[in-house]
């Protein structure tokens, strides 16, 4: 298992966000684990992810508690990137 998939990541996501879209495609493609909250299809979630991050646009991606609100493929990569898991 890669450093990359024992992290915990949780990403909220609107239907038909390319954004979101985007970011999911980078999880998969790199076979990350995470767990997706629509909050589209949630008005608890939605709720949840206005309280999390502040403000209502999607993606709000969290990775081992660090938020990344409004947050796009790249930015995901480069978090990733920049912050990897020690002593895995």
């Amino acid at each position: 298992m890669s450093d990359k998939t024992q992290r915990k990541i949780e990403i909220y996501v609107k239907t038909g966000c390319p954004w979101c879209n985007g970011v999911l495609e980078y999880f998969r493609e790199n076979s990350i684990e995470h767990e997706v909250k629509n909050v589209t299809e949630s008005r608890e979630l939605y709720d949840e992810m206005v309280e999390l991050s502040g403000q209502t646009k999607a993606p709000v991606v969290v990775i081992d508690g660090h938020m990344i609100a409004d947050t796009d493929r790249e930015a995901v990569a480069k978090y990733l990137e920049d912050n990897p898991v020690h002593g895995a």
